[in-house]
């Protein structure tokens, strides 16, 4: 098996409205495979080569529900109202297939601020990875500050059974100074309001943060916890989780 280049090739560069956004590919199509990654102001962000953290951010959070209720949480009409999923940062699109193959969301609202991510996904190199989902008629994507759309979401009407939060490498290390505002008091108040009771929220990263753990507490959130996720790479992912009190 031939190994991928050492060196990355671009596929697209972008001056989007909070930096530079870049599309890289290594391997090729016959050989390794492809693998894609979308770096950010020059820090890597994600790739497609291991999604199984990305998903599981939204399939714990369902989980999470689940034992919120005491019971399975129903897919259609006739019982309790189905759930609705905010997933912040479209990404490589693993959050949002893995939210579209669970019948279970009555719907999926992902929140995107990078208009170069909406495009490969819609008709560019990501596609295969979410055009399915993105056909689902749950699925509504919106391009919006994840947290200007978080903080206007409950005067507008809309309440999320879950957040499922992704646009950084961790409370800790942000891309942009801008993305900070989420994870401060005001922040997270602000997801804690977005949410019904009983709700929960998400959020990746690429290592624990007990700061971040504390901060949650601090702001109202009950049944704070981290789970770690082994990855291919070696170093665990971890999500953070907490709930609304109902």
């Amino acid at each position: 098996m031939l190994t991928p280049p050492a060196t990355p090739v671009t596929v697209d560069r972008r001056e989007g409205p909070y930096g530079e956004v870049v599309l890289r590919r290594r391997g090729t199509h016959s050989a390794a495979g492809e693998v894609f990654e979308i770096i950010a102001n020059g820090c890597f962000l994600m790739d497609t080569s291991d999604g199984r953290s990305e998903r599981l951010l939204v399939r714990a959070a369902l989980t999470a529900l689940d034992e919120q209720n005491g019971e399975d949480l129903p897919a259609g009409p006739g019982g309790r109202r189905a759930p609705h999923v905010l997933i912040g940062g479209l990404g490589i699109g693993f959050s949002l297939a893995e939210a579209a193959r669970e019948p279970r969301w009555a719907r999926v609202t992902v929140v995107e601020r990078e208009p170069a991510i909406l495009d490969w996904h819609r008709e560019g190199p990501l596609s295969p990875y979410s055009g399915e989902a993105l056909a689902d008629p749950r699925t509504e994507l919106v391009r919006a500050d994840l947290l200007a759309y978080v903080r206007e979401a409950p005067a507008a009407g809309r309440r999320f059974d879950a957040l499922c939060l992704d646009i950084d490498n961790g409370p800790d290390w942000t891309v942009t100074e801008e993305n900070s505002s989420l994870y401060s008091p005001t922040g997270l108040a602000a997801c804690r309001e977005a949410l019904a009771p009983g709700g929960v929220l998400a959020v990746w990263s690429a290592r624990p943060s007990p700061v971040f753990e504390n901060s949650l507490r601090n702001e109202g959130f009950c049944r704070v916890r981290t789970e770690e996720i082994h990855v291919a790479r070696g170093v665990p992912d971890v999500v953070h989780f907490a709930v609304r009190p109902a």
